[in-house]
């Protein structure tokens, strides 16, 4: 039988927030399924490959007292404000179910008596809206299912600061983010960030069928692992590092997400001497699989791989055309 666990965090600082959500799929004991409740401020969040500059106004988000954070899992880019609550699912392997866990948010509609259904590659709709966008990684011990709920979220400050690919707006026939997504506010008034977190909890319970010991946030603040990991994944580099210098070669969108890739050819020896490859796939291990293999390849021969691995073939194919 599973152990179940809440945490809620009263703080608003995003990197604060991913880096108890780190430590927790690195460190919490096994049979064990937490729900981890958070928020954070005026922030643009985006997937492990991405190009940030390609993904957001960086000098706008930032000048106007902003915050960009890079998240583990893949997926793409989204905006946090105290509008919306995220939440993250971290289970023992032996334990994890998407299925189970998104089950959770629907139950809690229900009790607000509307159907959330599943839709597209992540994404809970309710009207044919998204309101929620999910992403999900893999640890050792546990893994990790997360997403936003967009609740009361400020839209003109969305759009304000988020770059959408055209190419997915053409392919999702629509002509703007806000076109796409809902505010679960407009369908019920009274919801709002804060008082939806109970029925969150009462629904885990429910589905999980158990009583969930409620862990004090705070226990985790002065933690000298969570601090290590708040202060990596706060640095410039690990945000913008190999980003900075980016320009496109090639471009493209597939069943499995959009993808930017950068070469570096030494035309002397026609080889890829390096590559950078920006992707809101949601399996960010493929795109690092993708530039192990390809980096130091020749330019004239395409390497051995996998047929049946499809992100690896259509990158292949996008490099070699």
């Amino acid at each position: 039988m599973s152990r179940l666990q809440v945490i809620i965090s009263p703080q608003y600082d995003p990197f604060l927030n991913r880096a108890v959500e780190q430590y927790l799929t690195e460190r919490q004991e096994e049979g064990v399924v937490t729900l981890y409740l958070w928020k954070n401020q005026q922030t643009v969040v985006i997937g492990f490959n991405q190009n940030p500059y390609a993904e957001c106004n960086v000098k706008l988000l930032l000048d106007e007292g902003g915050h960009l954070m890079r998240r583990g899992t893949g997926g793409g880019a989204v905006y946090h404000d105290l509008g919306n609550i995220n939440f993250s699912f971290i289970a023992d392997k032996r334990l994890y179910d998407v299925k189970k866990q998104l089950s959770v948010i629907q139950d809690a509609l229900l009790a607000y008596g509307f159907e959330a259904e599943i839709s597209g590659r992540n994404d809970l709709t309710c009207q044919g809206r998204k309101f929620s966008g999910n992403a999900f990684a893999k640890g050792q011990r546990n893994d990790l299912h997360h997403g936003t709920i967009l609740i009361k979220t400020d839209g003109a400050m969305m759009q304000r600061y988020l770059i959408v690919d055209k190419a997915k707006l053409l392919k999702n026939g629509v002509k703007s983010v806000a076109s796409r997504v809902i505010n679960l506010s407009e369908l019920i008034p009274d919801l709002t960030s804060e008082n939806i977190k109970q029925p969150l909890i009462a629904s885990f319970e429910k589905v999980y069928d158990g009583e969930a010991e409620m862990l004090d946030f705070d226990t985790f603040i002065n933690n000298s692992e969570v601090q290590a990991i708040r202060a990596h994944i706060a640095s410039n580099d690990f945000l913008f590092g190999r980003w900075e210098q980016f320009k496109t070669t090639k471009k493209d969108r597939f069943p499995w997400g959009g993808v930017e890739i950068s070469l570096h050819i030494d035309e002397a020896n026609s080889v890829i001497k390096n590559i950078q490859i920006a992707s809101d796939c949601l399996e960010p291990e493929a795109i690092q699989r993708a530039e192990i293999l390809l980096r130091g390849c020749s330019t004239h021969e395409v390497p051995p791989h996998d047929q049946n691995d499809e992100i690896l073939r259509d990158i292949i194919r996008l490099v070699y055309d």
